[in-house]
């Protein structure tokens, strides 16, 4: 059977701004209360997806969700029209209304956690929304997030969804973000590296070890083939919040920062224990400090296997955020490490700068998703980009989104409006039906 993988990007929302909610998350907070480009961002975000596809590479999206989320406003005692909750929000609660503003879906490596039918106990596809109950913003995007996957990916026989996990902080789940998957093909059963975190000295872990393994339960993992790490609270504490700042896992290759794991050699030994066809490809703290992977986001980079037909089966290329080539120690070491014989032999640099200075970057974006030929038939078309639909949805962003936000904006009730009549239009546009809460 054929399997491919998918990225599916998050599609950004027309509400993107800087309200620094993120705790931990040192970009977010160094740029607070600026001025965003929500129309910037979306356009930065699709052209990334049309340069995966240029590669040949398969390329779908998740849409935005509807914000602000007036069904949380109203959960907390805001009520009367949808102006007067804005208004009221905005007078009593003005933090309160900025984390429903939080366009922060569009991080869809937080969606959710994917493994594909070649590791599940019944052959299927498991989906598992991540519950994000860290941060607030963030954990109101969780019955949505489950909604979306199911439209996209309804045919039971083939997919499962489980509900994002119970149980608030005790079992924080932040999705893929914290989850790699390890195999010689896409097709091979595969190895689920799963990284949690313990708080350390200034920042709180997010993704708790309990929540990985709940998840690895529901997915019918081997435990034989299943491994669970522990991230560094040095990391932690210089600013990788997830580990995908710090690590990214493809196939058969491990790219990561030389002090990702709190036990390197534990966790060098588990992987080839359990994936011994895997290259472990370390940038030494000596040449590349976690300063230096936090404000690059060298490791939040996609490593993407590129497809046969272009001539370069199995190997790779890192799609990296133009922070990464403005860094010198950053470029050196992306330099060299494509000079040697080992799978990363392309680089493409990518401007998703409006991302970036709310913490996500290129790996951020997306949410990876393994499918055979049937599985991928089975799911939404619509939801699967070619250029036609790329360019349809570019048009969409520039007819609707502003191309300025500031923090006062939130206040005002024409940006609900207009953000509610974009998410009327992508509906429209993707023959979704009122599916939104708004439109409920």
């Amino acid at each position: 059977m054929n399997y491919s993988e998918y990225n599916f990007d998050g599609l950004i929302g027309p509400t993107h701004n800087y309200a620094g909610l993120s705790f931990g998350n040192i970009a977010s907070a160094t740029n607070a209360g600026a001025a965003s480009n929500p129309k910037e961002a979306a356009l930065q975000g699709l052209a990334k997806m049309r340069a995966a596809m240029e590669m040949g590479l398969k390329q779908g999206f998740l849409p935005p969700q509807d914000r602000p989320h007036l069904k949380t406003l109203r959960a907390l005692g805001f009520s009367g029209t949808d102006k007067q909750i804005i208004e009221k929000a905005a007078k009593a609660e003005p933090q309160l209304l900025a984390n429903c503003y939080a366009a922060s879906t569009m991080w869809t490596a937080n969606a959710g956690t994917v493994a594909p039918s070649p590791d599940t106990g019944d052959g299927k596809v498991h989906f598992t929304a991540a519950n994000l109950a860290a941060n607030f913003h963030r954990s109101i995007e969780a019955d949505t997030t489950s909604r979306v996957l199911k439209h996209i990916f309804k045919d039971e026989k083939y997919f499962v969804h489980h509900p994002p996990l119970p149980g608030g902080m005790h079992f924080g789940d932040e999705g893929a973000a914290n989850h790699g998957r390890l195999c010689k093909n896409h097709d091979d059963k595969g190895v689920h590296l799963f990284v949690y975190g313990q708080d350390g000295e200034k920042f709180p872990a997010r993704q708790k070890l309990r929540a990985s393994e709940a998840v690895a339960r529901n997915h019918l993992l081997d435990p034989a083939h299943t491994i669970f790490a522990q991230q560094s609270t040095t990391a932690l504490d210089a600013g990788a919040f997830h580990n995908d700042v710090v690590g990214v896992a493809n196939g058969a290759v491990l790219f990561l920062h030389e002090q990702s794991f709190a036990d390197r050699n534990a966790a060098y030994a588990a992987i080839r224990e359990k994936a011994p066809f895997v290259e472990i490809i370390e940038a030494p703290a000596a040449a590349i400090s976690l300063e230096d992977c936090i404000k690059s986001y060298l490791f939040n980079s996609q490593l993407l296997t590129l497809p046969a037909s272009n001539g370069a089966g199995g190997e790779m290329a890192l799609l990296l955020p133009q922070e990464s080539k403005e860094n010198p120690r950053v470029k050196a070491f992306v330099d060299e490490t494509v000079s040697r014989n080992n799978p990363i032999n392309r680089v493409i640099y990518k401007n998703v700068r409006e991302s970036m200075r709310n913490g996500g970057g290129p790996a951020c974006l997306r949410l990876r998703v393994v499918l055979s030929e049937e599985e991928a038939a089975a799911a939404d078309r619509r939801f699967i980009l070619d250029d036609a639909k790329i360019t349809a949805l570019e048009n969409w962003v520039n007819a609707h989104y502003r191309d300025r936000i500031a923090p006062e904006d939130l206040s005002d009730p024409a940006l609900m409006e207009e953000s509610f009549a974009a998410m009327e239009a992508l509906t429209v546009l993707l023959g979704m039906g009122k599916f939104f809460d708004f439109q409920r």
